[in-house]
């Protein structure tokens, strides 16, 4: 197995990319990278991408990592960057290059910015809701249907669902084929 590196050449249409790899350790930032080489250095679009992740939270995080990737390497090809800024590889990578390919990259990249609201990154559940609802009556589900994020409000909807009342003598549970205590 190859190891990953933002700075070699992108993965190949078509091509499938895994990256496995403990928390904490910079998937992340790989994918924010990732994605911003390819608008920076192909002609695709923010809106023909999809990322995807497990939890709302981690969702937020990629959307605004992705954002400051992109925006950051605007400003640097803008000539923008902080004095005494440490650049990272990627993009110190992505301001190489003649004026034109430089000119073409921040053209792209600030599409990107501009359309960032078509940005599909999302959870599991919110992507698989929107494909379902862009299919209408072909994917309908239940109007009442609501995804349950955390399984603490399920449970404690079925505890109290499952409740059985006192009978008219303060036995609970106790039904016409309960002989009682």
């Amino acid at each position: 197995m190859d190891r990953f590196s933002l700075l070699k050449p992108l993965p190949k249409e078509g091509s499938t990319t895994v990256l496995e790899a403990s928390a904490g350790t910079g998937k992340t930032f790989a994918l924010a990278g990732l994605l911003t080489r390819y608008l920076a250095e192909t002609d695709m679009t923010l809106d023909e991408m999809l990322l995807i992740t497990f939890n709302r939270a981690a969702s937020r995080e990629l959307r605004e990592r992705v954002r400051d990737q992109i925006s950051e390497a605007v400003s640097v090809l803008e000539g923008r960057a902080p004095a005494g800024c440490a650049l990272s590889g990627l993009i110190e990578h992505l301001a190489r290059g003649s004026d034109e390919e430089r000119a073409i990259r921040r053209a792209r990249l600030k599409d990107a910015l501009a359309n960032f609201d078509a940005s599909t990154i999302a959870t599991t559940h919110e992507f698989c809701g929107s494909v379902l609802k862009s299919l209408g009556v072909a994917g309908d589900t239940g109007a009442g249907v609501k995804l349950q994020e955390s399984l603490d409000d399920l449970v404690t909807d079925c505890h109290n669902g499952l409740a059985v009342p006192d009978d008219d003598h303060g036995r609970a549970g106790a039904g016409p084929l309960d002989d009682g205590p």
